[in-house]
């Protein structure tokens, strides 16, 4: 399988498009619709300055996109670092385990560690069992501490 990392940029919303479509036709419990609101949000936030903190990407395989990954950059006053919050991984149910989220993966770390200067990615580990494979199979790291999700 040729792997194909790139960008994910305003130019691609309408492939990252298909591939929610086709995420949900795989599996039916994402929780959210790909409606007419979505869409103007996921354009919006291309222009939005807010957004400039975000890192993603897309993985194509023949010209479709099996997989994206979405992070976010954390600068701090407490020491004066940049790190980085993985916000959500996902892969085609049809097209895990040969390697997507792998490459997805090195790719972030590799881009957050060169363009960034990022030394730390933190995330939040799904509880399902493939979720919790996947985050224990990654090199350097380590599970720890606990999450909070707050909402406001």
């Amino acid at each position: 399988m040729n792997i194909k990392i790139e960008p994910y940029t305003k130019e691609r919303i309408e492939d990252v498009l298909a591939f929610e479509r086709n995420l949900r036709k795989e599996e039916d419990f994402w929780g959210w619709e790909i409606d007419a609101a979505y869409k103007e949000a996921v354009r919006n936030s291309f222009e939005n300055p807010l957004f400039r903190a975000s890192v993603s990407y897309i993985a194509y395989v023949d010209g479709c996109v099996v997989g994206r990954i979405d992070s976010c950059l954390i600068p701090s006053h407490f020491d004066g670092s940049v790190k980085a919050y993985l916000d959500w991984i996902c892969v085609l149910k049809s097209s895990r385990h040969m390697g997507v989220a792998q490459a997805l993966m090195t790719h972030l770390r590799k881009e957050l560690k060169e363009q960034y200067h990022v030394d730390t990615l933190i995330g939040l580990i799904a509880g399902n069992p493939e979720a919790q494979h996947f985050y224990r199979s990654l090199s350097n790291a380590l599970i720890r501490d606990e999450g909070i999700w707050i909402d406001l």
